[in-house]
């Protein structure tokens, strides 16, 4: 999927929503038919979980897509705040981080060390 303007993406999910609310009807209309005892309750529930299993399926390979589209944004948008936290970061954090590399190298050399003992 393209990337998405919010308007657009707002619409996809509204489509969803209004897909799933679909299903929610099908499945309640079952049930009332259920309630007035004239139909075949057991054929009733058969059709009832046949829906569920149609919504479930559609809401699988339609969320796989949207899913998808999310972890792109997710990823383009991170951009942004990285970018921004570099430019407001302290000139002083990246010592601060080759410390922090530092001792990690040093505890890892420990552990190997102590391994071949």
């Amino acid at each position: 999927m393209a990337d998405l303007d919010v308007t657009k993406k707002l619409h996809l999910y509204h489509l969803l929503y209004r897909l799933n609310l679909s299903f929610a009807a099908i499945v309640r209309r079952c049930r009332e038919f259920q309630q007035t005892r004239r139909f075949n309750s057991k054929d009733l529930t058969v059709y009832q979980g046949l829906a569920q299993e149609l919504q479930a399926d559609i809401n699988q390979s339609l969320l796989e897509t949207i899913h998808q589209n999310e972890l792109d944004d997710w990823a383009r948008f991170g951009k942004v705040s990285l970018a921004r936290e570099k430019e407001l970061g302290d000139p002083d954090d990246v010592f601060l981080l080759a410390e922090e590399r530092r001792k990690q190298k040093q505890k890892k050399k420990s552990l190997a060390a102590n391994k071949r003992k």
